[in-house]
């Protein structure tokens, strides 16, 4: 089946469909990861947004329930140079094409996908619209131009759960890690809150690996409401869309920051600096991959780390006084952590969780433990 990609440039791609056989429209972007996929495509950060895979052939490895980030796929549509049915992996209980068809994802391979990273690249992520039913150049090319815009969109909505829960289940996965070296569990299980706006599970799994009891909650969730929980800390987790456009969070943030130790990531990072005062940009086409270089400023380290995210924290706008910038991106100098320099309060950009990529920075999730410990030793003296 025929499949055609047109972006708001004009630019149109002819290929072949092997997804679900629908229209969707939504922001182009680009992951540079080798492996993945499926992560990927079940990450809730990528809510909205047509993921381009880089690597030229997806899907050789199948599709298996043990390395979904989420319950579903989470991508409007996916973008290959080359999807392999004919999957080889002992994990593998499916294909990728009939996975995708079955969640309604549209999917299209045969294209140029390294004359359309250039062009991302080149002209900043571009709102597209994927389509097996309608093929006719213009009347894709005016649907894209008539898409929304990422800046100014809350996704964490449709991401987010509905109700709190619980989440106490370990990695189970055959290749799960310990927790990173050093890390001695006490036996105490530390009452965390999580933030959801748009987790993924092994974040969750990372979290309990290190003797954290979870409670999952909405985005919407208010800081009182998280108080009366009782929590030892706060996490506040990853997510798509435009973090200035969810003010709720925002606000809770504000009033949660020196009650309890936080720990923010990748939104969760930027929503924290929001809240203490400081300013998001969007990137021109953001950081996707398993392989972005980020310097510890505090160890003097160099990180290799999974990233996925289009907007960012401005540096500038964070108070020095206050606020201390740990970590910074070798490639292109934007800002990667900060932590304050008299609350228990750290956040970084990037996933320490990985899943998938390098697993240089789980020690993260040890500072998080250590910070609670210390808090409670405060409070008992």
């Amino acid at each position: 089946m025929k499949a055609k990609l047109a972006l708001e440039n004009g630019t149109v791609f002819t290929g072949e469909a092997f997804g679900a056989a629908s229209e969707i429209t939504g922001e182009v972007v680009f992951n540079t990861s080798l492996t993945g996929y499926q992560e990927i495509l079940t990450d809730p950060s990528y809510a909205g947004q047509i993921v381009t895979m880089t690597y030229p052939l997806i899907g050789n490895y199948g599709i298996n329930p043990e390395d979904l980030e989420s319950a579903k796929p989470q991508v409007a549509g996916f973008i290959v140079r080359e999807y392999f049915e004919f999957y080889s992996n002992f994990r593998a209980n499916g294909n990728l094409g009939e996975w995708l068809a079955k969640h309604g994802i549209v999917a299209i391979q045969g294209i140029d996908t390294r004359k359309l990273t250039k062009l991302i690249r080149t002209t900043g992520a571009l709102r597209g619209v994927l389509s097996t039913t309608d093929l006719d150049d213009d009347s894709l090319i005016a649907k894209a131009h008539s898409s929304p815009e990422m800046k100014g969109l809350d996704l964490t909505k449709q991401v987010t759960t509905a109700e709190p829960y619980a989440w106490d289940d370990v990695d189970r996965t055959p290749f799960a890690l310990a927790p990173a070296a050093g890390h001695k569990l006490n036996g105490k299980r530390w009452n965390v809150v999580v933030f959801d706006y748009g987790v993924k599970r092994n974040i969750l799994r990372r979290l309990t690996a290190y003797g954290c009891k979870l409670t999952v909650v909405p985005s919407s969730y208010s800081a009182e409401q998280v108080l009366e929980l009782q929590p030892d800390g706060i996490f506040l987790s990853n997510g798509p869309g435009d973090p200035a456009a969810v003010r709720y969070a925002i606000e809770n943030i504000k009033k949660l920051a020196g009650r309890k130790p936080i720990f923010g990531i990748c939104l969760g990072h930027q929503l924290l600096a929001l809240a203490l005062g400081g300013k998001t940009f969007k990137l021109k086409f953001g950081h996707r991959g398993a392989n972005h270089p980020v310097k510890n400023l505090i160890s003097g380290s160099i990180e290799i780390t999974s990233q996925n995210h289009g907007f960012a924290v401005d540096p500038s706008s964070l108070d020095p006084a206050t606020l201390e910038i740990t970590h910074v991106n070798l490639n292109d100098n934007t800002n990667e952590g900060f932590r304050h320099r008299e609350l228990p309060i750290f956040s970084v950009q990037y996933h320490p969780e990985a899943s998938p990529g390098p697993h240089d920075s789980d020690y993260l999730f040890s500072q998080f433990i250590a910070m609670m410990e210390r808090e409670t030793v405060a409070i008992e003296q």
